[in-house]
């Protein structure tokens, strides 16, 4: 089976949305409804940016900002978040500046090109997000020691990854990513290697556990194999596809968001500067 290559498809997406608010809104609603990890980072920002907002304006650097979503969320959620958002991929940054220049007023966020291995804003932060960009980079740990140095002691962060569960799925999803550094982390790996850079975990939780995971290939998996096959035709059969399946898909999204599973194919850490 070919290679998922999700850059593609999010480069394609990027061009149909970049001048329209309404479709840029959207998009960052169908990620937020589709994508799982969605689901449980919302959730976890929720629990941790209340305690912060309640203190007055905070500060968080989003390591690796992509299309924007959680920034949105994060500005939409929370009234004292000031958001500086990172990344390495000029035409994102420009379209994030223009869509947040005319959707948040305020003075509350900036975007900025940055490589996380050389990362210096020469700020110091209350939290951080990395989420799905750890999986990009082969030296990852330079990159948590980098984020551990730019946080007030007792900021958090929270990041996303895929775990080394997505590897066991056998010939069939040797296709489920082809721009990793490496297939994902485990419990103990991305423990040490947090505590190594500096954090003291609170929390880690596997992700895409059996319901997640059936729900990711009928939902994402499946169309984006379409979306690399025949391009943006896909979008004709998924018209009559989705109405069908996304009842059940949503139902299973549900069930993993509050199950504790044993193993998932993603995982995401919670951990706080010592």
């Amino acid at each position: 089976m070919s290679k998922i290559e999700y850059d593609p498809v999010k480069d394609k997406f990027s061009r149909i949305i970049k001048n329209s608010k309404v479709l840029r809104r959207l998009f960052y609603a169908l990620l937020d409804l589709f994508f799982l990890r969605s689901w449980h980072i919302r959730r976890l920002l929720k629990k941790e940016g209340r305690r912060l907002d309640n203190g007055g304006v905070w500060t968080l650097l989003d390591a690796g900002s992509g299309f924007g979503q959680y920034d949105r969320f994060l500005l939409s959620t929370f009234s004292n978040v000031r958001v500086d958002a990172v990344d390495v991929k000029k035409d994102y940054l420009a379209d994030c500046r223009h869509y947040f220049e005319q959707e948040i007023k305020q003075e509350r966020i900036t975007f900025s090109e940055a490589d996380l291995l050389e990362l210096d804003t020469g700020k110091k932060y209350d939290a951080a997000i990395c989420i799905d960009v750890l999986e990009h980079i082969e030296e990852d740990l330079r990159v948590m020691k980098n984020i551990s140095a730019h946080l007030h002691k007792g900021g958090f962060l929270l990041m996303h990854s895929p775990s080394h569960y997505s590897e066991e799925d056998g010939e069939e999803d040797d296709s489920f990513v082809g721009e990793h550094a490496r297939p994902g982390y485990s419990k103990d790996e991305i423990s040490e290697k947090l505590t190594e850079a500096g954090f003291r975990v609170q929390n880690v939780h596997y992700t895409y556990g059996f319901w997640g995971h059936k729900a990711w290939v009928l939902s994402v998996k499946w169309p984006m194999l379409w979306f690399n096959k025949i391009g943006l035709m896909a979008f004709l059969p998924l018209l009559l596809y989705y109405p069908v399946v996304m009842p059940f898909c949503l139902l299973m999204n549900l069930a993993d968001l509050y199950t504790s599973n044993r193993k998932g194919n993603g995982i995401y850490a919670l951990a706080r500067k010592i």
